[in-house]
């Protein structure tokens, strides 16, 4: 059983609270637009961390993360990429990827829009944190925590850091 803690579009900016929230987690995963090395760093040293680079990425975070990850965990297919659309709505790149690799778990970033939803399709749960940091049209800086256990994925919770224009 590990339990995970999903970031995603922190665009330099990590708020104090996630250390908070993420503390009992396992591992923390981050679905790009990290924005600087400063807080890939700071979440590496607080638990391990597995991440994608997104669209604000400079190279050197680019050199350090790929532009899409897969690994197996507790019996779950996972796959995040940071531009991937959802369910419906899938970006033109991803649909042959998401037919070949065949994932349970689909974590993407970039909307800002937190969102959780299943498709039916090809029986894939899709995740989308929104969005930690304080730039971007997000009114409210979110994260999301969820267990993998035995080939599920549950405990699934919704956490609010405050405001997006708030840095408190």
């Amino acid at each position: 059983m590990k339990r995970i803690g999903l970031i995603s579009d922190t665009h330099s900016h990590l708020d104090p609270k996630v250390f908070k929230y993420f503390k009992d987690c396992d591992e923390i995963w981050h679905a790009g637009d990290i924005g600087n090395l400063k807080v890939a760093d700071d979440l590496e040293a607080f638990k391990p961390f597995r991440a994608v680079y997104g669209n604000i990425d400079g190279a050197d975070l680019r050199v350090r993360y790929p532009l899409n990850l897969h690994f197996e965990l507790e019996g779950v297919r996972v796959f995040i990429t940071h531009i991937g659309g959802y369910p419906g709505r899938y970006s033109k790149r991803i649909i042959p990827i998401l037919e070949e690799k065949l994932p349970d778990l689909f974590i993407t970033g970039h909307s800002h829009i937190l969102k959780v939803m299943r498709d039916k399709k090809r029986d894939i749960i899709h995740m989308n944190p929104g969005a930690a940091g304080v730039h971007g049209f997000h009114q409210v800086k979110t994260l999301l925590r969820f267990t993998i256990d035995q080939g599920l994925v549950k405990d699934l919770e919704v956490i609010e850091l405050g405001l997006r224009g708030k840095i408190k």
